[in-house]
């Protein structure tokens, strides 16, 4: 038992002795090199990766395909979103809803979409039975798709 703690123990000192080498070598680089010392570091350094950072995550989102599939159809409750979105992105709002979408709590989960079909401008009345009818139907039917 002892020589399994001390083996252990050894595996975590050696991992941290080559990260604190390297962040030393990355420091010294730094010293060196200057702002160039990205250049050891990141491929593509001049490319558009700042850009895209974290396209890959929604692109690649098959849950976040269905809810923007589901928003550009001729469903009933989507034709109602996007008639009640007017001029806002249909793209950010299916982006927010699908972040929406993970939250566990079903309460939590409600308000986040009653919030975001509100928008930031605060306008419309939330406690509106119309309103609040949109929320459920749009709760329910993602419920149904996802």
């Amino acid at each position: 038992m002892a020589n399994k703690r001390e083996t252990h123990c050894n595996n975590q000192v050696d991992t941290f002795a080559e990260a604190l080498a390297t962040a030393r070598q990355m420091q010294q680089n730094w010293l060196t090199y200057g702002v160039n010392f990205v250049n050891f570091y990141v491929e593509d350094v001049d490319g558009d990766w700042l850009e895209t950072w974290g396209h890959d995550e929604i692109l690649g989102n098959s849950q976040l395909d269905t809810i923007k599939e589901f928003l550009v159809s001729n469903d009933t409750v989507a034709v109602k979103v996007r008639q009640h979105l007017g001029e806002r992105s249909l793209f950010d709002f299916a982006v927010n809803l699908e972040e929406s979408w993970r939250i566990s709590e079903s309460n939590d989960r409600l308000s986040a979409v009653r919030h975001l079909l509100a928008g930031e401008e605060n306008s419309i009345d939330t406690d509106d039975i119309r309103f609040l009818n949109l929320v459920n139907s749009l709760l329910v039917k993602l419920a149904e798709i996802l």
